[in-house]
């Protein structure tokens, strides 16, 4: 127990040798003890002498009373505990405008944990389980409370001291049954076993740090959670232009509108929104990163707008029950790797209105053949003489992997082919797994041999889901002859600016029969299917079957992204 708190040992000597009423050095050690009490405020580290004074400085100064939400929210004495934790933690983290209207944001048993060592206020959540007015002292409950004047018991209270004593041995045992709470809970979340390396509870004993899980999930969020990832994503400046653009284009679209931005990051589609004239922007990212979202989102005074919750968009639970607009920037190598989008469309399904906007709002998803023989040459035949020496070693499963990288458009012997069309108001979740999507590819030109085959994808940001996406078109083309009031669109294959999803390649395995010749006008047809890995759902499986009419080039392989 904090210093000043009365315990039962400082009351009773044992069971049977009651308080000493005439002992007035007790009591007066007691009240010097009690007045050492400091009550540190939710909103930062002003102190107070009562529990009293220091809640009711958090509701004048930051319009949060924490007694009208335990009572409006029924909170019990350890979820209590948990709103009290969550509201320091969300203060440490920079979130001083908080608005809780649900249980659910603070349910996760990660907050029976303190925030503070020797939280006074969590010893003394007792005196406002009942009501007390914002001029008086809180309600004495069963004589006991903060303020509570031991002199004032006559030498005939006998029985009122052994209701004191009885209230503060349940307060003990109430708060022995919380720390034994905090640690199942904690012992279960983080699996206190200690392994071989000398970790306990996943916590390593020589630098106090946890390895990272290699969960698909778990890796996912933690590949988010640092500067650089970000940083090459910003300065992609088409994706993020076309997202700027588009929603300072639409302003009228946004104005007093509320906004889902699924995957956040360091917050930017979160602040173009809130620019835009959104009334509420609730961004939510798993990562990190989101702690960063929310100093970001202060630090340009959109506090009062933009709202960061942690957690999965599956997870956690939203302030509002609809959104007017999703925006996300979801998209990944060959469109689908890394399974965002599935989290994108569950929110839709979940939040959004029935006239509600999805941004992006369409995507297609192009393959196109490859003719590199100078990219063979560096990098498959190179490893047959490396000075001199012979590395057919370093060729293992080099066929078997999706490449990212920049293809030149003069290594594209054909125009492309759209295999996949996602108008994103209506794609299911199971449309984003298929086994063979048909494609056909007409060579315009001679080639030594075909050598592999390109995907990329184009982006279309219209402005309602009854506009229709320009799809044979192509976002390059169309970006150029669009009425302003129509949209926006990107692409990202070879004949567009470089973006940093480039393109995916597969590499064709000739095997021992070697490549053919094919000539102009021969066209190859095929069928693609994508498929979530099994060991790993945001890691995917690429299949190709082939085959050039009048030749006896065909195949049929299998790539992986990871």
């Amino acid at each position: 127990m904090p210093p000043g708190r009365l315990s039962p040992t400082s009351s009773v000597s044992d069971g049977s040798d009651k308080l000493n009423l005439d002992d007035d050095e007790e009591w007066k050690d007691a009240e010097l003890d009690e007045e050492k009490v400091k009550f540190v405020s939710l909103f930062g580290e002003e102190t107070f002498d009562s529990i009293h004074s220091m809640l009711k400085h958090c509701k004048t100064v930051h319009k949060f009373d924490l007694v009208k939400i335990r009572e409006d929210l029924d909170l019990d004495f350890l979820w209590t505990v948990k709103l009290v934790n969550f509201v320091r933690g969300e203060v440490q983290r920079g979130n001083m405008t908080l608005s809780i209207s649900s249980k659910a944001v603070f349910e996760d048993d990660i907050y029976l944990q303190p925030v503070l060592e020797d939280d006074a206020l969590l010893y003394s959540l007792d005196d406002i389980l009942g009501n007390f007015a914002d001029d008086k002292e809180p309600h004495i409950k069963n004589g006991i409370g903060y303020g509570y004047q031991p002199e004032s018991l006559s030498p005939d209270s006998f029985d009122r001291v052994i209701q004191l004593e009885k209230e503060l041995q349940r307060l003990q045992h109430q708060f022995t049954e919380y720390r034994e709470t905090v640690s199942l809970t904690l012992e279960n979340r983080w699996n206190s076993t200690e392994d071989a390396s000398g970790s306990v509870n996943g916590i390593n004993r020589s630098n106090g740090t946890a390895p990272v899980s290699q969960d698909d999930d778990t890796h996912y969020f933690s590949s988010y959670s640092t500067n650089d990832i970000h940083e090459i994503m910003l300065k992609d400046s088409v994706r993020t232009y076309a997202y700027r653009d588009f929603i300072y284009d639409n302003k009228h679209l946004f104005k007093d509108k509320v906004v889902l931005d699924v995957g956040c990051g360091t917050g930017i589609l979160s602040m173009f929104c809130a620019q835009a004239g959104a009334a509420k922007v609730i961004a939510v990212d798993n990562s990190e990163i989101i702690n960063k979202a929310r100093e970001n989102v202060h630090e340009n005074g959109f506090g009062e707008t933009i709202m960061c919750l942690h957690g999965k968009i599956e997870d956690v639970l939203l302030p509002v029950h609809q959104v007017d607009i999703i925006v996300s920037e979801w998209m990944g190598y060959c469109l689908l790797y890394e399974a965002m989008l599935d989290s994108v469309l569950w929110a839709r399904d979940r939040y959004l209105t029935r006239n509600g906007l999805m941004i992006p709002s369409h995507i297609t998803l192009r393959i196109a053949p490859i003719a590199d023989p100078e990219y063979i040459k560096d990098h498959i035949a190179y490893w047959q003489s490396v000075y001199g020496f012979k590395m057919t070693s370093m060729l293992a499963n080099i066929y078997d992997e999706v490449v990212v990288r920049d293809v030149k458009s003069s290594a594209l012997p054909a125009d492309s082919d759209i295999f996949v069309e996602l108008p994103l108001h209506f794609t299911r979740r199971e449309e984003l797994t298929f086994s063979s999507k048909p494609f056909s590819l007409e060579l315009k030109a001679d080639i030594p041999s075909l050598d592999g085959f390109a995907i990329w994808f184009d982006t279309f940001l219209l402005p309602s889901k009854e506009h229709k996406a320009p799809i044979k078109e192509g976002a390059e083309k169309w970006e150029f002859s669009r009425p302003a009031k129509d949209g926006l669109a990107f692409t990202t294959g070879p004949s567009g600016p470089k973006t940093h999803w480039q393109q995916g390649v597969l590499l064709i395995d000739h095997g021992k029969r070697g490549p053919e010749a094919l000539k102009k006008g021969q066209i190859i047809y095929g069928k693609i299917g994508y498929k979530k890995r099994d060991d790993n759902k945001r890691e995917l499986d690429i299949s190709i079957t082939w085959e050039v009419m009048n030749s006896g080039e065909k195949g049929k392989q299998l790539w992986f992204m990871r």
